[in-house]
C-alpha cells in the first residue's frame, strides 16, 4: 500500500526533470530518479550533475538512487513525478509491466500526449488506473534555469484532495520556490498546454519584429481564448484566469529567452521553415504538438479559437507565417 508521499521518484533527464529534483533534495534526505540511458547516470554520477541540462547544478550523488529500468523505480517509489517532455510520455510509460493504481502520480508535464489527445491525469487514469484523487499537477511561471539559478519562483500545487495538496506543496516549498494550493487540475493542465501555442505565436512576432504593441494585443487575446476553452472543457472548476498558473505561464512562456517555444515561434518569424526549425531546436517545442491536439480536441467543443487555428494552418497546413499573423490581427477584439 503506497504511502504520500512516500518515497518519490523523479521520471525524465531533461531540465525540468533535473530542477524538480535539486528542490526535492531541499527538503528529502533521498530520492530515486530514472533516466531513460545508462551511460548518462554513470555521467552524472562521475560528474555529481546532469551532463546535459543544468551542468552548473551541482548534486550530493549519495542522497540519490538512479535506475534506468522503470519498472524497478515506479515499484519502490510511492510517488511518481513525471517530469519529461510529453511527446516521449508514451514511449517511456509502454515499458511499464507493473500496477501503478495504487501509486500518486505528480504530473509536471506542461504538454500533452500526442496520438491520445489526452492531458497527463487523463491517460495516467485511462492507461494505467491511476485513482483520480491520487493525481496531481506541478505547474506554473517557473522556468527550469531560473529554479537552478536560485531565483524567486512560484509553482501551483493542484489536486482534488487539498490535504494532499498541501502535503506535495511542504515537500517543494522553499526559500526561493513558493507554492499555491488549487484543486483545478483539468484547467491547470490545459492551460499549460495552450500557452505554449501561443508561446510560439508571440516568438513568430519578436522573429519578424511586429513589435511590443503588437505582442500585448496578442496575449490579451491568447487568456481569452484559454479561458474560454478551459471554461468549456471543465466548467465546474472556480478558477481567476488572472492567477499566475495561468497568465503568468502564459506571460513567462511567451516573453522569456528560456522559453523553447517562442524561440522556435522566433525562427519562423525570421524565416525558417517550420521543418528547419524543428531540426534547428535542442530540446523539444511542446507547443507545435500541442497546436495539432487541441485543434482536432477543439473540433468536439468548437470554442471560437481563432490564434490556436492560425497556428494550426501555420505549423501544419504550410499557410504562411505573414498571412497567419494578419488573420489573427483581424480577429482580435
Amino acid at each position: 500500500m503506497a504511502i504520500f508521499p512516500g518515497r518519490i521518484a523523479v521520471m525524465g533527464g531533461g531540465s525540468w526533470a533535473t530542477a524538480l529534483a535539486k528542490i526535492l533534495l531541499s527538503d528529502n534526505k533521498k530520492i530515486m530518479w530514472y533516466m531513460r540511458r545508462q551511460d548518462r547516470i554513470d555521467d552524472f554520477i562521475k560528474l555529481k550533475h546532469n551532463p546535459v541540462y543544468l551542468s552548473d547544478v551541482a548534486f550530493d550523488i549519495s542522497r540519490i538512487e538512479f535506475s534506468c529500468d522503470i519498472n524497478y523505480v515506479c515499484e519502490q517509489a510511492d510517488t511518481i513525478l513525471l517530469a519529461m517532455p510529453s511527446p516521449y510520455i508514451k514511449e517511456h510509460l509502454k515499458k511499464i509491466n507493473i500496477d501503478l493504481s495504487d501509486k500518486y502520480i505528480v504530473s509536471a508535464v506542461k504538454g500533452i500526449v500526442p496520438d491520445e489527445n489526452l492531458i497527463v491525469t487523463e491517460y495516467m487514469q485511462q492507461m494505467y488506473n491511476v485513482k483520480p484523487e491520487n493525481m496531481l499537477v506541478v505547474s506554473g511561471p517557473c522556468h527550469a534555469e531560473e529554479v537552478a539559478l536560485e531565483r524567486l519562483s512560484y509553482l501551483t500545487v493542484g489536486c482534488e484532495n487539498k490535504k494532499f495538496a498541501k502535503i506535495f506543496s511542504e515537500h517543494i516549498s522553499g526559500k526561493d520556490l513558493k507554492t499555491i494550493l488549487s484543486t483545478d487540475l483539468t484547467g491547470i493542465e490545459y492551460s499549460a498546454v495552450l500557452k505554449n501555442v501561443y508561446a510560439i505565436a508571440s516568438g513568430i512576432i519578436h522573429g519578424m519584429k511586429g513589435g511590443d504593441n503588437f505582442l500585448a494585443m496578442l496575449l490579451s487575446n491568447a487568456i481569452l481564448e484559454i479561458e474560454r476553452f478551459v471554461n468549456t472543457v471543465a466548467p465546474h472548476q472556480a478558477r481567476n484566469i488572472c492567477d499566475s498558473v495561468y497568465l503568468g505561464d502564459l506571460l513567462v512562456t511567451s516573453y522569456s529567452r528560456f522559453s523553447r517555444n517562442h524561440n522556435f515561434g522566433a525562427m519562423i518569424g525570421r524565416g525558417y521553415s517550420v521543418k528547419a526549425a524543428m531540426m534547428e531546436m535542442e530540446m523539444v517545442a511542446e507547443g507545435y504538438y500541442a497546436t495539432k491536439c487541441i485543434h482536432e480536441i477543439n473540433e468536439k467543443y468548437n470554442v471560437r479559437m481563432p490564434i490556436l487555428d492560425e497556428m494550426f494552418n501555420i505549423l501544419y497546413c504550410g499557410k504562411k507565417f505573414t498571412a497567419g499573423i494578419n488573420s489573427m490581427a483581424d480577429s482580435f477584439c
